[in-house]
């Protein structure tokens, strides 16, 4: 089970990474280059929603049913709600955000991709 604390500590190793809370005083938002790529409630902590390829993030539904779900308020094709209290590994949750961020650097112009040197 991963707590609040390391998920902020691992999101915020990220390069430009900020957080903030634009939606309300308790959603949590990690943004690489001004995009969001993870939120998670700061109160109850009991999942986090993360950006994932549409495929990959069928695939993780029909493995970890009731752990991994279409992502809470969010476009279910691209999103997935990640259970943090649940059967999943650090190890797994760890590399859904890796994903997660992957996926937004992925959409950003050329020249933002080539400033963070993962082009």
């Amino acid at each position: 089970m991963l707590y609040i604390d390391e998920i902020r500590e691992y999101c915020l190793s990220k390069q430009e990474v900020t957080e903030g809370t634009p939606f309300d005083e308790v959603t949590l938002v990690f943004k690489v280059a001004g995009k969001i790529f993870a939120l998670i409630d700061m109160i109850e902590a009991n999942s986090i929603n993360l950006k994932c390829n549409p495929d990959y993030a069928l695939k993780l539904r029909e493995e970890h049913e009731g752990d991994i779900f279409g992502g809470y308020h969010m476009n279910k094709k691209h999103w997935n709600t990640v259970n943090l209290k649940g059967n999943l590994t650090n190890i797994l949750i760890f590399s859904l955000i890796d994903h997660s961020y992957m996926e937004v650097i992925k959409g950003l112009k050329k020249a933002d991709r080539e400033r963070l040197s993962l082009s």
